[in-house]
């Protein structure tokens, strides 16, 4: 925590299939007393995904859906870019990153603030896949969060998307689990035992962040929008350990549907498959299953090891908390396995790393901006995918406010001569925007690893 400025963790371990700890280290938030206890919620992110899978496999035992069932059967308005892909999407390839459907996440992380469940929803039938069906790892949070709104929709059809999958996890799986504080309500989770999200500022001092941008996956809680604690979460991973079994003896999911979550969709990586909504790891020989979960401002992850009865939960109030989610894992091991310890040195090393790499990306950045490039600026671009781009002046800084969010930029000049204006608030610090022209109009460029997307100057009112 120390060598990765790590405010507060929530932790769990589990040794046997039985909890053996759980606690917090450190504090809430930067500057204040408050201890991180095994109780404080965290957002675990796309931790979320494997819950979502959960509730499927419930309503697989009960007949309402096959895994191998084609997903327009159960909602008929579901629909892709691509119709082809569309015909050929069952259930299970909701979540198993397979399908070709690209990540496209900066779609809803600008322009949230009218979205909803059924338009988050909608949305992907403007998606077009970027592999073919089965051929690459891709992961979609979109889809994920699809896969959450169509099992909602089997229990039932006449509610509100949202409404139909919040009441869906509290009653089918949170309540069962007796994840009694586990919640999507973001007003509830922030009125009680909940930490603060963190990152470093452009100075790379620790220091709180701002919560505004996190509040983009409200529209898609199946994906990721879980609140949870070291406590809640520990009770999922021991059912996970169980093979569906409660602590009271009574089975929540029958072994074959829960199993089935855990079986190879697409291939990560050498020794590494994503199955549904779940990682499973053999570097090492035997079977790691995992998540990550990643938020703006907190970072999290679930580790078990389901031939041994050991896991282990992961909850940081840090944008750098990722750093030790893997690295605590390797720990885990060398731990139980008695294996060569290596995790102190990556430590070591991934701290130097990560600082010559801040230091690197900070000093070809002018805060604030170089006065001739800011002042070309136009007021206001939009972009149908990213909604409206507003650019303003405050204390000196130059702020990009998106409406939802804001951030002040830095200004960057690139090796092809062109112009960039770069964010640099904690939490929401990276997006680049590359100054260019469409048509005879000043452009903001931002692109991610597969498209682009422009935003375009808009006449002055």
């Amino acid at each position: 925590m120390k060598q990765f400025d790590i405010p507060g963790v929530g932790l769990s371990l589990i040794d046997g299939g039985k909890v053996v700890y759980e606690g917090g280290l450190g504090v809430k938030t930067l500057g204040k007393l408050d201890p991180v206890d095994a109780d404080t919620l965290f957002i675990a992110a796309s931790n979320t995904k494997a819950m979502t899978t959960l509730l499927l496999a419930e309503l697989v035992d009960q007949h309402r859906m096959r895994w191998d069932q084609p997903v327009t059967e159960l909602y008929p308005a579901f629909r892709l870019g691509d119709a082809e892909t569309t015909r050929q999407v069952l259930v299970k390839h909701l979540v198993c990153a397979c399908t070709g459907m690209p990540r496209q996440d900066f779609e809803w992380l600008f322009n949230f603030g009218n979205a909803t469940p059924l338009s988050s929803l909608e949305s992907l039938g403007g998606m077009q896949p970027t592999s073919r069906f089965g051929e690459a790892y891709q992961y979609s949070n979109l889809m994920a969060a699809a896969a959450g709104y169509v099992g909602a929709h089997v229990i039932d059809p006449q509610k509100e998307l949202g409404a139909a999958y919040d009441e869906a996890m509290r009653t089918n799986v949170f309540g069962p689990l007796g994840m009694t504080n586990t919640t999507f309500d973001f007003a509830r989770a922030l009125a009680g035992n909940a930490a603060a999200p963190h990152d470093l500022d452009f100075t790379g001092k620790p220091v709180p962040a701002r919560m505004d941008i996190n509040y983009s996956v409200v529209p898609l809680p199946p994906a990721g929008g879980m609140w949870t604690s070291a406590h809640d979460l520990a009770k999922y991973l021991q059912m996970e350990l169980a093979r569906g079994v409660l602590s009271d003896g009574t089975r929540l999911v029958s072994e074959e549907s829960l199993l089935e979550r855990r079986k190879a969709q697409a291939r990560m990586g050498e020794d590494s498959v994503y199955g549904m909504g779940l990682v499973i790891d053999t570097q090492y020989g035997i079977p790691v299953v995992s998540h990550g979960g990643s938020m703006f401002g907190y970072k999290s992850s679930m580790i078990f090891m389901p031939d041994h009865g050991v896991g282990a939960v992961i909850l940081t109030n840090s944008d750098s908390g990722g750093y030790l989610s893997g690295l605590f894992g390797r720990r885990l091991l060398e731990v139980l396995f008695d294996g060569k310890p290596e995790a102190a040195e990556q430590a070591k090393v991934g701290r130097e790393q990560r600082l010559a790499n801040l230091a690197k990306w900070r000093e070809r950045l002018v805060v604030p901006p170089v006065p001739a490039e800011a002042g070309k600026l136009a007021g206001s671009y939009a972009s149908p995918a990213l909604g409206t781009l507003k650019v303003r002046k405050q204390d000196g800084a130059t702020i990009f406010d998106f409406g939802t969010w804001s951030s002040a930029v830095a200004s960057r000049r690139n090796d092809d001569g062109t112009t960039s204006f770069v964010t640099i608030d904690p939490t929401v610090d990276g997006f680049t925007f590359v100054v260019g022209e469409r048509d005879g109009r000043r452009a903001l460029v931002i692109r991610d690893n597969q498209h682009e997307y422009p935003l375009i100057e808009q006449p002055s009112q």
